[in-house]
């Protein structure tokens, strides 16, 4: 499926900067930067950039924060977040097989309590725009206060990238080879 609105390969002033900072780390500029980025001033690119350079300030393990990611992303059904969320974590040498079998998340051996409870959180507030108090109580039980509302803003960026990408029409970019693409799967039961 085509995007909405046509690739600018082309950049004007500093963005050939993004542009070339986007081949250095990806081998290609990746089409969110070519498609909605560009169409904007400098400033929003590199607000996009600072959000991962800030989350490196995180206590969450960095699994569980591409984790949370990908789960938001699968309900949201932004291929392109969940390609790049994959390639991350290849990158990052981590197992991605949680990464596939999150439909398995409530009977899968593959995860802990602790991260049932911060992915059941992150897509209660997901789909529902809120947690409910048996929600929060059981992400509480594992995370402190400070890694509850860093859950919390894992959710909250992830739908910025998911509906800039969503109306735009943006897909994944193949940064990573999936043998097993996950579509939208199906919400897990509490």
């Amino acid at each position: 499926m085509e995007t909405r609105l046509t690739p600018i390969e082309q950049p004007a002033g500093l963005m050939k900067l993004m542009y070339a900072f986007s081949k250095y780390l990806f081998g290609k500029v990746l089409s969110p930067l070519k498609i909605a980025y560009a169409r904007l001033p400098l400033g929003f690119s590199l607000f996009s950039n600072k959000i991962s350079r800030l989350e490196k300030k995180m206590v969450l393990k960095r699994e569980l924060v591409l984790l949370i990611r990908h789960h938001v992303a699968q309900i949201n059904t932004c291929s392109f977040c969940m390609d790049i969320g994959i390639a991350f974590a290849l990158k990052a040498h981590q197992n991605t097989e949680k990464f596939y079998h999150l439909d398995e998340l409530m009977t899968s051996p593959l995860y802990s309590d602790a991260d049932r409870a911060a992915l059941l959180f992150a897509q209660e507030l997901t789909l529902e725009k809120k947690v409910s108090d048996a929600t929060f109580g059981r992400a509480q039980h594992y995370f402190s206060d400070r890694e509850l509302v860093e859950i919390a803003w894992i959710v909250s960026t992830e739908h910025y990238y998911n509906l800039m990408n969503l109306a735009f029409n943006i897909h994944s970019d193949n940064l990573c080879q999936l043998e097993r693409m996950p579509g939208k799967k199906k919400e897990v039961e509490v």
